[in-house]
């Protein structure tokens, strides 16, 4: 069994927001993970379809998995919070808040079952 990676770093949206699409399409065959993230209406889930392509270019490519004769499926997805820039806003009497935006390390492994 081999185990297809693909990693995408330094993603500017906050991890907490990318978790909730990740919870959604772990575990489901990946071509079924495709469908679904295509009508979910999250702001990051077109670059999880995207790295979740690469995945699967990865097998393709990289591992010579034949995608016809084997079912690709997301044996893990897991969302680290990455650095944060720090900002600051503007408040009454001249005074500054400090806030931070949060980046995001997403990483996706498949896995592959016979048909």
């Amino acid at each position: 069994m081999v185990e297809i990676k693909a990693k995408l770093s330094y993603y500017r949206v906050a991890p907490r927001k990318v978790r909730l699409v990740a919870d959604l399409i772990r575990g489901k065959k990946a071509d079924e993970a495709l469908a679904q993230l295509s009508f979910i209406g999250k702001r990051s889930a077109p670059d999880i379809a995207k790295l979740l392509k690469s995945a699967i270019s990865n097998a393709k490519n990289n591992y010579k998995v034949d995608t016809e004769a084997v079912d690709l499926y997301i044996k893990e997805i897991k969302v680290d919070g990455g650095p944060s820039y720090k900002r600051y806003r503007p408040v009454w009497r001249g005074m500054a808040h400090p806030f931070r935006r949060r980046t995001s390390h997403i990483s996706i492994v498949l896995g592959e079952k016979k048909k």
